[in-house]
């Protein structure tokens, strides 16, 4: 299992189990304008291709659900199971923006205006994803690093639909639900072919929720 998201779930994670991220927290020295959705897809093929990897649950949260479409779209072939957790889902020729709720695109399109001249989106608080326990917040607050602004406005560069007709799950992350990804849950139930899946945490599972979250994931992978 290769996964696009991190937290308590990533530690002690038993062998085969590997873990990645997509240019940030130990790869946030590598921040750059020239940083799109298809950096973010190399960056995780490049990893299968160097490990060997065949088999696998690619995992996706969040905004790492458009990495693993990406992924799959270029090698089917060494993919088993397809999971966006509480992730966005963008169809290909559109970009993140055009698939989230119109304020929410403006306020992170000022938001990096302001923070970095348009380079960046600057790392929200835990609370902003229903982290509450005073030492996961201070955990992931330490993690929490800007995001590249061009991937949200960079195209899905994918020729075939969403997950490439791969096996597939999406999980929703209840309680509370993320706003931001309401779109693209609705996307999935109006879609064939999706098996659909929910956690009663919020939108952080991997860190709020890690045991149950891993109960669940080798429950739909299986």
């Amino acid at each position: 299992m290769l996964e696009s998201c991190r937290g308590p779930l990533a530690r002690g994670r038993p062998s085969g189990v590997h873990a990645d991220a997509d240019r940030a927290c130990e790869r946030k020295h590598l921040l750059s304008k020239d940083i799109t959705l298809d950096t973010f897809t190399k960056d995780i093929t490049k990893v299968i291709e160097a490990e060997e990897l065949t088999n696998i649950v690619l995992v996706g949260h969040s905004f790492g659900g458009l990495t693993i479409s990406g992924v799959a779209d270029v090698m089917p072939e060494r993919i088993r199971h397809l999971v966006y957790l509480d992730s966005l889902v963008v169809e290909g020729g559109k970009s993140p923006f055009d698939s989230l709720p119109p304020e929410v695109a403006a306020a992170r399109k000022k938001a990096a205006e302001e923070s970095s001249g348009g380079l960046s989106l600057p790392a929200p608080p835990p609370s902003a994803f229903a982290v509450s326990d005073a030492n996961d917040a201070e955990w992931l607050k330490r993690r929490l690093t800007p995001h590249p602004l061009g991937t949200y406005t960079s195209k899905q560069n994918i020729k075939g639909p969403v997950g490439n007709n791969l096996p597939r799950t999406y999980i929703h992350c209840t309680n509370p639900s993320y706003l931001a990804t309401q779109a693209s849950r609705d996307f999935v139930k109006a879609q064939q072919g999706w098996r659909w899946a929910e956690i009663a945490t919020g939108h952080d599972a991997m860190v709020t929720a890690p045991d149950e979250l891993s109960r669940l994931l080798i429950g739909v992978s299986g």
